[in-house]
């Protein structure tokens, strides 16, 4: 239904053209037609033809009769005018009789023929819009059944060539008449509703179908009636819209819709926002599309293409959920019930509500209300996608049927997929419903391809699950016919597509849920070659299961999770418990299974109780059966026992179960009675091949080995059973080729003739494995035969290596790992072989001498070739853990001295630096016991070896070994002691060094603690001053602040001093003006404030005031708004006669660090005169502060050296100054005179001058707290510094 939504939209039903709306002034939709022609009037008086009569004939338009032959016998007889025939018309198409309306129509141009040709063009234009509105309403095809007059017209394509026709007549007479631009472009969209669909094309080609040359051509229509309207014909742009929304330029069509709710926001008939709504669904923009919608639901409520499109979105959100899911419910029965129920009611006969409702009855199986439904929306409408809802509602009606009608479901698919375009664009859902059908009609060749195709272009989910069950289903049939064909191909496909089905449910944003029934088939797919994955898909079977059992049968008494969930398990499909369990089996998880197994019991007694129906004891039987093969595997065989005795107990018939008796028997027991029971077995049921399978196995344990095979018992019953049973069993095939390796093995090679009889016989057992192969490709023993007899026959061990390694796998036996250590070993990689002989141990074989045999041999081979003491003692190792396994086996005891003469040997051979007193004296002990051992062996019945080789060995270990070892142990022990010794010394010696590096660190660790101490107490040494300087500035401004206040010798109130400067100003009338005439030169003391009028007197100008910008310093406007010439001012002293230099303005860039340390320890610093910019003054200020710094004790560690050098870099600036490069002598009477006004008022200090820039500090006003202040703030940049250099805290 959501494809209806995004295909069948635009056109919707008669009388909703644009996105469910008429654009045509003659199109009713219920109260809508009220509106539209309110332009018409109640009655209308025609007036008389007679001369000079003045009267009319009053003609009431609202009861007009039903045949209108009368009426334009009037009109003909007055000689009415072309008004009062479209007038009249016009009535009766205001009550819905189209029919009259075009008959007076007609008849009106007949009358009129004699007449102006422009008097026709209004009445062909007009019954251009008749035929237009008949064609919304007339079926998109004939109904079955009915049959018509040849000249009537009966459906829409017959009313458009009318609509042409008058079209075409009115533009002979007049082609500019406006509204046949828009008449044009009507009738071109709805020509283009009735063409077919374009099919797809390539990449890049541009699409030149009918049907959409004709929406370009009404395309050209609106622009052209848009145009002539200058842009006002609204309904032009709704046209526009709608074309372009039929080409699938959506984003073009929603700004149409936009425009037209912009220039006309009350516009309802028809509504742009139903337009704009369909366009955002286009675009995936659902919930937007949606507001729209319900905006216009708001506006108008009986809108019932709005009301449909309402309930055409819950059904889409429906979609997201499953039919389980609680969420599903709410939203589908509002979607049926709140919209679509009501846009059915509104109008009944809207084809897109009929689609949409026919959908809701065919799930309840309403099959002639789907019918009904379906055929309207197949004949009502003028939109293919609607058509196409239609057909495949027909289809799934005549699907869903018992029985199908094969016949007509195809036919009705394919005309909903042709209806959408065919081909690779199409109606997906048709095109499933077709290879559904040749599914059924048994055409699955054919319904492979067409999902092939579909999977091809879209990427459908369910394609690919359909597809993927059909190529399951051929595998699972030629499984049970046991065919021998190669499914290999079909495998993978069907794997590829389930499995992308099943990756797409772990995406949360489909919302798709998981399907057992997929899962079930892709555990039977994986079951041959990927066992462990089909148990995955079993256990999440498993899981959905679970999570599908209802809360109230949920156990409420478990203790725990694990209890909880065990309980859980119990409720489900005993067949499914089963077969986790056999999976589990198979991956050697033999405690998981039997577990499983355990609680698929307690499932069969469950379920008997639900379901009396059921074959509870089949159940049981299997179950309980593979319940004791799981404890046979984890060693549990009186269980496993007990559980087969009781399978016999109650079906005594089961071979299976007394079969696995026997073999417990004959395998751990081996003794007559369990020969006498496998006798009896083989009695009761010699034609049971399992039966034979297994006495054939208990010959070769019980047999006595021989080279004539026509004497071996096992070979004449497998050839027996070839013979009279089964010649292609292949338990018998592996059976005879492992009797002819075998023989072929023990078979002599001393001469050629010898050797090609061998040869020959090895190609026999060859030929039985190659055979067996042929029957199951899969039969692993065979290929291990073959591999064995290529290693053996033809020493092809490289070729021989790959097939096992394959077959580790398959097969899971020890015997695999055995040969591979062989092989390795024969290709002189030790190592490997060594760790397959090992896995070899872990297979149940952990008690098997000959493998730890062949381990000390291994141990033994690789310890010769690398000369390794280690290895040759793991081989004594292993070969005595043999013999303790079998101590009568002589074989052993050999290789246990064996191997303890070659350790002897080869430590004898090794220097000293690679051996050990007591390794010698162990391999002097070993040869003891293995001239012993030799001794003992030869001296046996059956010896390995011969006699008198065993002798001589034992003689020679007697006489030249032991000599050997007793002069190498006296060698050993001799350079052992002298090694010592040096050893000894080496130790001393280190020792010494190591005592004499410690005391060296010490001591450096007590100089840096040292320093550390001193640093401390220096640290705190300035912190104190830094602290009594702080103390003393605060009480020196306090005091200041004091000095700076009086009373008030009239009023007695405190106020702020007046400096004597300053009074002399006032009495002297302002400031003094400098040479030159210049009132101010742009620099403003502490003292002066910005309008220099105010403010006052200005006091003897500092040194060391903040340089000025660019800007402010250079000069600029003067106070009263005049410009003043700009001056420059250099910071240089005026003469060198002078004590203490004074400037006129200066920026000093002084270094409070060395001016600090020069103040602070008495340094003399007047002979450093201000006035140069020498960088020597840095320099000098560095050097002494490094004199200060040693003086102190603070003598920079290797530490601090970084940081030091950093202050340093920073203090060698060079000290910059402002200097004046115009009127550098300046009248020196001002200054002269300023100079003699201080000395007259006292002189209160020229300062303390600093660490010789020439900085003059202190305030010139005679004040005395002035220079103590200016004392205590060089004091307290020095402090600042010294703490940064030396990392103090600051006080402060």
């Amino acid at each position: 239904m959501a494809a209806a939504v995004a295909n069948g939209l635009a056109n919707g039903h008669r009388s909703h053209l644009t996105n469910g709306q008429a654009t045509t002034p003659f199109s009713i939709i219920s109260n809508a037609s009220q509106r539209r022609f309110s332009d018409i009037p109640s009655n209308i008086d025609i007036p008389v033809s007679e001369n000079n009569i003045d009267e009319v004939v009053e003609l009431n338009l609202e009861g007009l009769p039903d045949d209108p032959t009368e009426l334009c016998t009037v009109l003909e007889n007055e000689n009415a005018a072309k008004h009062f025939w479209m007038t009249i018309s016009l009535a009766y198409a205001k009550q819905g009789d189209i029919s009259n309306a075009i008959e007076i129509l007609n008849k009106g141009l007949v009358y009129l023929a004699k007449g102006p040709p422009k008097e026709k063009v209004g009445l062909y234009s007009c019954l251009c819009w008749l035929y237009l509105w008949k064609s919304r309403d007339a079926p998109r095809v004939v109904r079955e059944g009915q049959n018509g007059d040849g000249d009537e017209p009966q459906n829409k394509d017959d009313y458009l060539k009318l609509a042409m026709g008058a079209l075409n007549d009115a533009s002979k007479i007049n082609p500019s008449f406006p509204p046949l631009f828009l008449a044009r472009g009507i009738l071109s969209l709805l020509r283009a509703s009735l063409q077919p669909p374009s099919k797809p094309l390539a990449p890049g080609q541009v699409e030149h179908s009918e049907r959409d040359e004709t929406l370009r051509q009404a395309l050209k229509c609106f622009d052209d009636a848009s145009r002539v309207s200058a842009g006002r014909n609204m309904m032009a742009v709704l046209g526009k819209a709608r074309a372009l929304f039929s080409l699938g330029r959506y984003a073009q069509a929603l700004d149409c819709y936009q425009e037209v709710l912009s220039k006309m926001p009350h516009l309802q008939d028809p509504d742009p926002r139903v337009g704009i709504g369909c366009c955002l669904w286009q675009l995936n923009f659902f919930e937007e599309a949606k507001q729209a919608w319900q905006r216009a639901l708001d506006l108008n409520p009986s809108s019932k293409i709005a009301t449909i499109l309402m309930g055409i979105y819950y059904v889409h959100e429906s979609a997201k959920y499953s039919t389980t899911d609680p969420a599903f419910g709410p939203l589908y029965k509002k979607a049926m019930t709140t919209y679509t129920q009501k846009a059915f009611k509104l109008d009944q006969d809207l084809p897109l509500t009929c689609a949409t409702f026919g959908n809701y009855f065919l799930l309840r199986h309403a099959w002639t209300t789907v019918e009904s439904l379906a055929r309207k929306s197949i004949e009502l409408t003028d939109v293919n996608a609607v058509a196409s809802d239609g057909w495949y509602l027909l289809a799934r009606k005549e699907h869903y049927q018992d029985p199908p009608n094969v016949a007509k479901a195809g036919d009705f698919y394919s005309r909903a997929d042709n209806a959408r375009g065919g081909g690779d664009r199409g109606f997906l859902p048709a095109k499933l419903g077709m290879a559904q059908i040749q599914v059924l009609s048994d055409n699955l060749d054919g319904a492979k391809f067409s999902l092939e195709k579909i999977i091809q272009h879209s990427k459908s989910l369910e394609a690919m699950m359909l597809l993927g069950t059909l190529y399951a289903q051929d595998i699972f049939k030629s499984q049970i016919l046991g065919l021998k064909e190669d499914k290999s191909n079909e495998i993978k496909r069907a794997v590829a597509n389930l499995e992308a089905v099943r990756m797409s449910w772990k995406d949360s944003k489909k919302g798709l849920q998981p399907d057992s029934s997929l899962l079930i088939c892709l555990a039977r797919l994986y079951e041959a070659e990927q066992p462990e994955k089909s148990l995955q898909c079993l256990l999440q079977v498993e899981e959905l299961a679970l999570a599908e059992i209802p809360e109230s049968d949920q156990p409420t008494d478990a203790e725990d999770e694990e209890s909880f969930r065990a309980k859980m398990r119990e409720m489900l499909s005993p067949q499914l418990l089963n077969n986790v369990g056999c999976f589990q089996y198979q991956a050697e998880k033999f405690d998981q299974a039997r577990e499983t197994l355990q609680i698929a019991l307690t499932a069969c007694v469950k379920t008997g109780e639900k379901d009396d129906t059921v074959d509870t004891d089949a159940l049981v039987t299997t179950i309980s059966y593979n319940l004791a093969r799981t404890y046979e595997a984890s060693n549990l065989n009186d269980e496993a026992r007990q559980v087969y005795e009781g399978i016999l107990e109650r079906h005594s018939d089961y071979v299976d179960a007394r079969t696995r008796l026997v073999y417990l028997d004959l395998y751990h027991r081996r003794d007559a009675e369990a020969g006498q029971a496998m006798l009896a077995l083989y009695d009761l049921d010699q034609s049971n091949m399992e039966v034979r399978s297994l006495y054939g196995w208990y010959l070769s344990k019980a047999k006595r080995r021989t080279t004539n095979a026509a004497e071996d018992q096992e070979q004449r019953h497998y050839k027996h059973t070839l013979q009279h049973h089964d010649k292609h069993d292949r338990y018998a095939l592996t059976g005879m080729g492992n009797i002819w390796l075998t023989i072929a093995r023990d078979m002599r090679r001393d001469t050629d003739q010898e050797k090609e009889k061998r040869r020959k016989t090895y190609e026999r057992a060859v030929e039985f494995f190659d055979k067996a192969l042929l029957l199951d490709p899969r039969n692993a023993y065979a290929a291990h035969g073959i591999g064995i007899a290529l290693a053996e026959d033809k020493r092809d061990f490289h070729t021989a290596v790959q097939i096992f390694q394959k077959l580790r796998d398959s097969i899971r036996d020890a015997n695999i790992y055995i040969n591979l250590g062989h092989i390795y070993g024969e290709l002189k990689q030790y190592q490997r072989a060594i760790e397959n002989y090992e896995v070899a141990l872990t297979k149940h074989r952990a008690n098997d001498p000959q493998i730890l045999a062949c381990i000390g041999r291994t141990w033994l081979l690789k310890a010769k070739q690398e000369k390794s003491v280690a290895a040759m003692k793991s081989s004594l190792e292993y070969s005595l853990r043999a013999l303790d396994l079998a101590p009568e086996q002589i074989h052993f005891k050999f290789n246990v001295a064996f191997v303890q003469i070659q350790l002897a040997q080869l430590i004898y051979s090794l220097p000293e630096t690679q051996r050990t007193l007591v390794d010698v004296e162990a391999a002097a002990e070993g040869l003891d016991q293995a001239i012993e051992s030799f001794t003992g062996i030869a001296k046996a019945k059956n010896p390995p070896y011969p006699k008198h080789d065993l002798e001589q060995r034992a003689n020679m270990g007697k006489n030249t070994m032991r000599k050997q070892l007793e002069r190498a142990i006296q060698q050993q022990r001799e350079y052992e002691e002298a090694n010592a010794h040096k050893i000894e010394e080496a130790r001393l010696i280190r020792e010494v060094e190591l005592k004499k590096k410690d005391d060296e660190r010490r001591k450096r660790e007590d100089e840096a603690a040292e320093r550390k101490r001193k640093l401390a107490e220096e640290r705190q040494r300035l912190a104190e001053q830094a602290r009594e300087m702080a103390e003393r500035k605060a009480e020196e401004e306090k005091a200041r602040d004091e000095a700076e206040y009086t009373e008030d010798s009239e009023t007695g109130e405190k106020i702020k001093r007046k400096k004597k400067r300053a009074m002399a100003a006032e009495r002297s009338g302002g400031k003094r003006k400098k040479k030159g005439g210049d009132e101010d030169d742009g620099i403003v003391s502490d003292g002066e404030g910005e309008s220099g009028t105010d403010a006052a007197p200005r006091e003897k100008k500092k040194r060391g005031t903040r340089r000025k910008s660019a800007d402010s310093g250079a000069g600029g406007d003067s106070a009263d708004g005049g410009s003043s010439r700009k001056k420059r001012r250099k910071l240089a002293r005026k003469g060198g006669e002078r004590g203490q230099d004074k400037f006129k303005s200066s920026e000093l860039i002084i270094d409070s660090d060395s001016e600090g340390l020069d103040g602070l320890d008495g340094v003399d610093s007047s002979s450093k005169r201000p006035g140069t910019a020498d960088t020597g003054d840095a320099e000098d200020g560095v050097e002494k502060e490094d004199v200060v710094m040693k003086e102190l004790g603070l003598e920079d560690s290797e530490d601090d050296q970084d940081e030091d050098d950093a202050v340093r870099s920073r203090r060698k600036k060079v000290s910059r100054r402002i200097e004046d490069d115009e009127d550098e002598d300046e009248d020196e009477e001002d200054e002269d005179e300023d100079e003699e006004d201080e000395e007259d008022e006292g002189k209160g200090g020229g300062g303390i001058t600093g660490d010789g820039d020439g900085a003059a500090i202190g305030d010139r006003t005679g004040d005395p707290m002035a220079k103590g202040a200016s004392e205590i703030d060089t004091q307290s940049g020095f402090v600042a510094e010294v703490q940064a250099n030396q990392g103090l805290e600051d006080s402060d």
